[in-house]
């Protein structure tokens, strides 16, 4: 089997040894070519060439989930097909919210041996993505989450410590999103963003809106965080919203995300957090979030300046994936 190895080198918790290794383990079992990232979105260059010639069968994806969302948008590029190379994650972030969802390990030298069994055992499973639409911009494709409003803002500001040197650690997440907290005093109270879903009413004053394509969401440390329990790579999208952030309701609220969920016995109601200030919808296919004003946006936790206007799809089936 042909596959490329895409391999970013400023990846969080793999060393150069540990990358060799996992190279070596690798090679010997696919016919295999090793690509470095050097720049931004070089990731998705190097898997939308391999998609366009029709050279490999397969895309492995050494490096944190930013890594894995680029190779998916260059896999993506022209839409999904049957044509296109398989794509495998070899977890090597902070975080790994994508390969957590896949069941593999968070170990990146694990999960290698996880990989070479599922290609020795022919193991794959056809996932869905979201795609983020914005007039004047290319889409986007994610995997796991999209966000726009508060929880965005978290995202850029702790990309603004990284880039300022600070290492990605859960606790910067949590220590960025009590500062977002603070200084957000006017929107926690009436936010910007709406959405809208056809044939629904309008759900407006957003301060935070999630949309995820999986669950978990994100992790603190190995504690999975769950805003829309039900979503899945078989569903389309779900959507997570809060209209007032509250000092009481915010703190009950994230008691509600980080607590496991089991299935309703309520026909009709999904399992998640519920209050009056919560905006919860399950498998929709087609929906807007329209903001007042430019509010920052996020998908799979890379920052992406900020946007009035987005819209989303769900695809089903979009992509083939080694587990």
């Amino acid at each position: 089997m042909r596959a490329l190895l895409v391999v970013n080198p400023k990846a969080t918790t793999t060393s150069g040894r540990t990358r060799d290794v996992l190279t070596h383990a690798l090679r010997s079992e696919l016919k295999l070519e090793v690509a470095v990232t050097g720049y931004r979105g070089h990731a998705g260059d190097l898997a939308r060439a391999a998609a366009a010639d029709g050279s490999m069968d397969l895309v492995v994806a050494l490096g944190g989930d930013g890594t894995v969302n680029e190779v998916v948008n260059g896999l993506l590029a022209h839409g999904p097909s049957e044509k296109l190379p398989r794509l495998a994650v070899v977890p090597g972030g902070s975080t790994n919210v994508f390969a957590r969802a896949l069941g593999l390990p968070n170990d990146p030298v694990d999960a290698t041996g996880v990989l070479l069994d599922a290609l020795d055992s022919g193991r794959q499973r056809e996932i869905s993505l979201g795609k983020a639409m914005t007039d004047g911009l290319p889409d986007r494709w994610f995997t796991f989450t999209a966000g726009l409003g508060f929880d965005a803002g978290v995202v850029g500001r702790v990309e603004e410590q990284r880039r300022s040197g600070r290492r990605s650690t859960h606790a910067l997440y949590v220590r960025e999103a009590l500062r977002h907290y603070v200084t957000e005093r006017e929107h926690r109270k009436n936010g910007p963003v709406t959405l809208e879903i056809p044939g629904r009413a309008p759900q407006s004053g957003l301060v935070m809106s999630i949309v995820s394509n999986t669950s978990p969401w994100t992790f603190l440390g190995n504690r999975p965080v769950l805003p829309s329990p039900s979503a899945s790579f078989e569903t389309d999208l779900d959507v997570f919203g809060i209209t007032r952030m509250t000092a009481f309701g915010t703190a009950r609220t994230i008691r509600q995300i980080l607590r496991p969920h089991t299935p309703s016995e309520q026909p009709g109601k999904q399992p998640g957090p519920t209050g009056k200030h919560v905006v919860s919808y399950h498998d929709v296919r087609h929906f807007t979030l329209v903001s007042q004003e430019p509010v920052p946006f996020q998908v799979d936790g890379d920052h992406l300046g900020d946007r009035s206007r987005v819209s989303f799809t769900g695809v089903r089936r979009a992509l083939r994936v080694i587990v």
